[in-house]
């Protein structure tokens, strides 16, 4: 494959606001160049790796990485605590304990019902779901043949991105998460984040008093 089409691929990966396949590069080159030009999706793939490759040896803090089954740059993990520092996003998108206990059994258990769901959790999950169904990270994959015929909820691409996973199945056994919750660096970020929550609920408190004497 010609060297051109290699920074073509490259282009394509690092302009798209969100993963893209590698038949949908092939197609935008091919609607570009003439279906006779010769990119397939196995040289997306190799040019992917090629790619990496150099970066590695040039020592650059991003690598094209596989995710939502499609490709999108990325900075390399040990550069997350400084980015992350940065990044308001996420944390305006922050999901509570509730909502992040919910996404789990409906990621682990789809295609699963709410009255499923609300028979692990133990609780009433209408909000919850609503909420997950607008930001996208679930969505609705049918009817259950059951009595009533309740709605299936499952995950989504939004998921998988949110979570930075290629796949459903690259998500972690159960006997790995028991091994992350034990993880003393992974108590201490979800103290972080607790306490975060905290100052939030109390920020919010004090907003809404003050706007009570307004």
């Amino acid at each position: 494959m010609e060297q051109i089409y290699k920074s073509i691929i490259e282009s394509l990966i690092f302009a798209s606001d969100e993963p893209i396949g590698a038949t949908e590069i092939v197609k935008a080159i091919k609607e570009i160049d003439g279906e006779d030009i010769s990119v397939s999706t196995k040289d997306v793939e190799e040019t992917v790796d090629y790619l990496n490759q150099c970066y590695k040896d040039n020592d650059r803090a991003f690598r094209i990485i596989r995710i939502a089954n499609g490709f999108t740059f990325a900075t390399k993990p040990e550069y997350a605590k400084y980015i992350g520092y940065l990044s308001s996003e996420k944390s305006r998108r922050r999901l509570s304990q509730a909502a992040l206990e919910t996404l789990a059994i409906i990621a682990y258990k789809q295609p699963i019902t709410k009255p499923e769901i609300e028979t692990i959790r133990g609780v009433n999950s209408d909000y919850i779901i609503n909420s997950l169904l607008e930001k996208n990270l679930i969505t609705i994959k049918g009817r259950a043949e059951t009595i009533g015929r309740p709605l299936l909820y499952a995950t989504t691409d939004e998921f998988l991105m949110y979570f930075g996973l290629n796949k459903i199945t690259d998500l972690p056994k159960p006997r790995e998460v028991e091994e992350i919750m034990k993880d003393s660096e992974f108590i201490e970020q979800k103290r972080k984040i607790m306490m975060n929550e905290i100052e939030e609920e109390l920020e919010n408190d004090v907003d809404s008093g003050e706007n009570e004497f307004d």
